[in-house]
């Protein structure tokens, strides 16, 4: 698994380094200290998981990510940072980050990189307590008609923001899982959304 490593602070480049190359399966590729250069480095280099600050000169890691997500719709970026803000929170969920980590999760980072690799999506314990407030802040109501959703495009909608896996829902909706995944993927079409995360956020956002 090749990671690049971005933070404005060298020091904990440097530690992070140590303790990442220390995993048999981890190689760090890269080393930036801020947002540009993780463009650039990611561009080069093309990592497995992209471990990332938020707060950097120039451009943050957040207008970083999102620039890197457009280009590459598979990138995994995992942020870990010292910062809690529900801002910055909601922002990493919506461009697309696979996971969000404090600093101070220190024992988590390594495990947390694993699963990010695999396709999961990883929260520090704090977030997680958070994310329930912040997806159901209150924001206008969505038309779901002008994105040219359906009615039973709406119902899956709500499933998935309940957490149902697509199995789940299958069976509630007696559809087919085969079914149920071709209209997942016309709901991420017609909403320009990346995952299931995305949807669930989406949904909450605009209730």
């Amino acid at each position: 698994m090749n990671i690049l490593i971005v933070d404005d602070d060298k020091l904990v480049c440097s530690s992070l380094k140590i303790i990442l190359n220390s995993d048999p399966e981890i190689t760090v590729i890269g080393i930036g200290n801020n947002g540009l250069e993780a463009i650039k480095l990611y561009e080069e280099l093309k990592p497995d998981v992209l471990l990332m600050d938020i707060r950097m000169d120039g451009m943050t890691g957040l207008e970083a990510g999102e620039e890197i997500l457009k280009n590459y719709n598979d990138a995994k970026v995992l942020y870990l940072t010292t910062f809690l803000d529900d801002d910055y929170i909601i922002k990493a969920l919506n461009i697309g980050a696979k996971g969000y980590m404090l600093k101070q999760d220190f024992d988590s980072i390594v495990p947390a990189l694993h699963a990010v690799y695999k396709g999961q999506n990883v929260y520090g314990n704090e977030i997680i307590t958070k994310l329930p407030n912040l997806l159901h802040q209150s924001n206008p109501i969505a038309n779901y008609s002008s994105f040219g959703i359906t009615d039973k495009e709406y119902e899956i909608i709500c499933k998935i923001a309940d957490g149902l896996s697509n199995k789940e829902i299958s069976e509630l909706l007696y559809l087919s899982e085969g079914t149920v995944r071709n209209y997942i993927s016309l709901i991420l079409e017609k909403l320009s959304l990346r995952d299931r995360t995305q949807i669930a956020i989406f949904y909450y956002k605009n209730k």
